[in-house]
């Protein structure tokens, strides 16, 4: 009689349990670095991108700063910037571009009275300067005939 010997079947075999642990100790020691890798090549690329756009700007200023040497740009943005004018042009400055072209003028808001020549904004300042500079003697109705209050002398 033959002995017929029962055994168990194995679930893993000692093949697979070491091919598991070496895949396993595997990534362990990959993983750090492929995450550091992938990190950086991002910060790299935003990098990248920053210089890319600044250099983009850069291009931008420059090209901007050599338009400053041509005369002719230096005239048109005197004249957009600072509203000036040639010597015998005549300056139109729209009040209200609001209105109905077909609408007549309110007579209280333009007065009949010859256009005046265009003032520069430093002269409506120095012209503000000097009518409150000049005080009137009389008051006017509504005001005060008080003294005027003078600072301490030391």
């Amino acid at each position: 009689m033959e002995r017929v010997r029962a055994t168990t079947p194995k679930l893993i075999s000692a093949r697979a349990m070491v091919m598991g642990v070496v895949a396993l100790l595997a990534f362990v020691l990959v993983y750090p670095t492929l995450h550091s890798y992938l990190a950086e090549k991002a910060a790299v690329d935003a990098l990248r991108a920053n210089v890319a756009s600044s250099q983009t700007t850069n291009d931008n200023l420059t090209a901007e700063l050599a338009r400053w040497n041509d005369p002719a740009y230096i005239t048109a943005q005197a004249r957009e910037r600072l509203s000036f004018v040639m010597p015998g042009e005549t300056a139109w400055r729209v009040v209200d571009p609001q209105t109905v072209p077909g609408e007549a003028p309110d007579p209280v808001a333009t007065p009949a009275a010859a256009p005046t020549p265009a003032v520069p904004w430093y002269g409506k300042v120095w012209q503000s300067v000097q009518g409150a500079d000049q005080a009137s003697d009389e008051p006017t109705a509504g005001t005060s005939t008080a003294p005027p209050i003078s600072a301490p002398t030391p």
